[in-house]
């Protein structure tokens, strides 16, 4: 994943973007740079590696190396990212978020057999996906047809921050709005943010979000549409029930509150279906499990408690390190208990979601070693079926990197893919199965997810405006 925040101000912007792209390090952990005009020095442009130290420590002296009235920057979990391009367009930097699945395919086809020039390789031979976005854009006589048709050329999500070389700015929402694009403003400035909590400490308004597809061109006392949005939106499912942050709000839904309600409504479930009701503590897998159990919780009666605490000072994120074997052992050391919470004690906690079971297994184990009689666990979303294809999320490179698709493989080979609704429903025969082979393997009490049908309740959006292909395939 990733984020970016820009501006363009009638004053030096630094510390505006420094505080902006600092609120999206929740949203990656691989690179972060920034970008900035001025009047008298141009474009400058500052990248850092932030695996192993927080965007604040890197850049942390930005202010005594970079200036300028208009910047963008960017936190990144794939490519080293502003970039600053030359082209017959101008001098622009740009930083892009989302994936392109068919990279090779456009390198070979759009750019190389057209003649179109040559691109610097990373390590592995890989091309940076933003400089082919720019390469893209860079074939057409305006940045509005080339983003158009860069959007509609590639597989996959590109949401678009650009600084031209006058100041202003070019943003661009995925023309599926798969992920959120918001401006603000205030007196003397405009700026344009994933996350719409960044506005408030920085004294922006937000005026809003674009739509699906839509292009704008930013100055600090204007905002002039490019290209009208679609009628077609797929908003990410995840962003609410996952890597957004608690304060985010996403067309109009708050994260802590739709986590809230999704909690409560696998409560009424639990309780509906006789599941899990002699427990003595509700707890979630920290981080983002935690608000969810607080709404099931609330809604079931049952004490809400932290019966292991997340030792974060050294080690803030589990994933950082770049072996799973290395982000398992990190998981361990900073799982502290608190053992009058956990000893003899009947325990339920919700996880935002199960992907490969990993480090889930490994927390089980944990607490019954600790002395827990029993762990039943609760997925906040439904079985993820299907690796993201859109915006790569969940970190898995294929189906059998899923815990459920293994699990299905395990009880009936090929031919379970013919029957993945049933797998989905817990109501059913296979469904029944699938958390009973579950629970078997990974020593749970018991398990449940999340039904489909509750997660969109619980975000309060239609059906058709989300983006649900990880659970049931449907684009």
């Amino acid at each position: 994943m990733g984020g970016f925040f820009g501006i363009t101000s009638t004053r030096d912007a630094m510390v505006d973007v420094f505080f902006g792209v600092d609120y999206h390090s929740h949203l990656g952990a691989h690179r972060a740079g920034l970008a900035a005009y001025s009047p008298t020095v141009g474009l400058q442009r500052k990248i850092h590696n932030i695996q192993n130290a927080p965007f604040r420590t890197k850049f942390e002296h930005i202010f005594n190396e970079m200036e300028g009235t208009s910047a963008i920057g960017c936190i990144s979990d794939t490519d080293p990212q502003p970039l600053l391009i030359r082209s017959r367009l101008g001098v622009y930097a740009i930083c892009t978020i989302g994936i392109i699945n068919n990279a090779d395919e456009l390198i070979r086809e759009h750019i190389e057999e057209s003649g179109w020039g040559y691109f610097d390789s990373m390590t592995g031979g890989r091309v940076n996906t933003t400089e082919l976005f720019a390469a893209l854009i860079n074939r057409y006589d305006t940045f509005e047809e080339g983003i158009q048709n860069a959007q509609k050329a590639i597989d996959g999500t590109a949401n678009v921050l650009i600084l031209k070389e006058d100041g202003s700015l070019i943003a661009a929402r995925d023309r599926f709005g798969r992920l959120p694009v918001v401006i603000g403003r205030r007196e003397d400035a405009h700026a344009v943010s994933f996350e719409s909590f960044a506005f408030g400490k920085l004294g922006f308004e937000q005026i809003r979000e674009l739509g699906p597809g839509e292009i704008v061109h930013i100055t600090q006392d204007r905002i002039s549409q490019l290209a009208p949005a679609g009628d077609k939106k797929r908003i990410c499912s995840f962003l609410w029930s996952y890597y957004g942050y608690p304060s985010s709000t996403y067309e109009g839904v708050n994260v802590e509150m739709m986590r809230y309600r999704n909690g409560a409504i696998m409560a009424r479930n639990d309780e509906k279906n006789g599941a899990a009701q002699d427990i003595d503590y509700v707890g979630g897998v920290p981080d983002s499990g935690t608000p969810h159990a607080i709404g099931y919780a609330n809604e079931s009666h049952k004490p809400f408690a932290r019966a292991f605490i997340k030792y974060t000072p050294t080690w803030a994120r589990s994933f950082l390190p770049s072996t799973q074997a290395e982000r398992i052992e990190i998981a361990k050391m900073k799982q502290l208990p608190v053992r009058e919470l956990i000893e003899d004690k009947d325990l339920l906690f919700v996880d935002d979601s199960i992907v490969r079971g990993t480090q889930l297994q490994e927390t089980v184990e944990f607490l019954y070693e600790t002395g827990a009689r029993s762990v039943h666990i609760r997925s906040a979303c439904p079985p993820i079926m299907y690796p993201c294809k859109f915006l790569n999320f969940s970190r898995s490179n294929g189906e059998m990197d899923l815990l459920v698709r293994r699990m299905i493989q395990e009880l009936e080979g090929k031919a379970g893919l013919d029957h993945l609704d049933e797998y989905i429903d817990g109501t059913t025969e296979r469904g029944k199965q699938l958390r009973a082979a579950i629970c078997e393997k990974m020593h749970f009490a018991s398990l449940e997810f999340q039904t489909l049908d509750g997660i969109i309740e619980a975000i309060g959006l239609p059906e058709c405006e989300l983006c649900t292909y990880c659970w049931n395939g449907k684009e």
